[in-house]
């Protein structure tokens, strides 16, 4: 009987680690029928745009640990992507991913994944905040994704591949102009964008986007710092993302820049 539980559990971790290879030979593909920065005007306005400055930690060690650790993940959550997946499609019919075009390490473009939260009518390249009713295009699954950020959880693939990292600033929207170009004074843009990173737990959706471009400098700052500083401070910002997450600090439907608005809510109420 144990002998083949543990057979089992062979064949199930088998079937698991194939599925992800299958995943990757498919995104390899893909990446070769189109190549997302023919049309990159960032690469083109700039000349010598590469910034490989940062330290040993962020340009070796922590792309390690983001391989090992993304792996480990992929497969511990694997029940939680299927459950998921499933209520995905019961809840709104359609594709359980939703991909997107983003901005990567030295303004290079990349496709970002998540799990749909919108219906298949919502516009497919605007920003949250953007949209004027984000309310209505956000499906009864993706409302409870979205604020426990479990939306969120195929872009550990993209660590895997190499293409994100477990901590770092949010990879921008192709078309966020604005916050590009605000990151470029903060030299932020050479960095590999993360899962989470210092703006997201100081702020996330309500920062506007000066103060988004600020925070994430600092977080520049120490990645060139390097050694324990660096490492320090990424446990620091996977901590306190882990209780942002419990609490839902931050996630504002209607997105960047919110918390003006939020503010003038309050300081009504408390005049009422």
């Amino acid at each position: 009987m144990a002998k083949g539980r543990t057979n089992n559990y062979i064949m199930a971790g088998i079937a698991i680690v194939g599925s992800y290879v299958g995943m990757e030979l498919l995104a390899r593909k893909y990446s070769e029928q189109e190549d997302f920065n023919y049309d990159n005007s960032y690469l083109k306005m700039d000349t010598d745009i590469r910034d490989d400055s940062y330290s040993l930690y962020e340009s070796v060690i922590k792309k390690n640990l983001d391989k090992i650790f993304s792996f480990i993940g992929l497969i511990a959550l694997s029940p939680l992507f299927c459950f998921i997946s499933l209520i995905i499609i019961i809840d709104d019919p359609g594709p359980i991913f939703f991909t997107q075009k983003r901005v990567g390490k030295n303004k290079e473009f990349f496709q970002l994944h998540k799990f749909r939260s919108m219906r298949m009518n919502a516009p497919h390249n605007v920003p949250t905040h953007q949209l004027t009713e984000p309310n209505r295009y956000i499906t009864r699954v993706g409302r409870v994704l979205r604020k426990t950020s479990m939306d969120e959880l195929p872009q550990i693939w993209d660590v895997f591949r190499g293409k994100m990292s477990m901590i770092g600033p949010r990879p921008a929207l192709w078309n966020q102009e604005d916050l590009v170009a605000e990151r470029d004074l903060y030299r932020v843009n050479g960095l590999i964008p993360g899962l989470t990173g210092w703006a997201q737990i100081n702020g996330r959706d309500e920062l506007e986007i000066p103060a988004k471009a600020k925070l994430d400098g600092e977080y520049a700052k120490k990645m060139r710092t390097g050694g324990m500083v660096a490492l320090l401070f990424d446990i620091r910002c996977l901590f306190n993302t882990i209780l942002s997450i419990f609490k839902a600090n931050g996630v504002v439907e209607g997105g960047t820049g919110q918390i003006k608005n939020i503010k003038k809510e309050n300081s009504t109420d408390g005049s009422k």
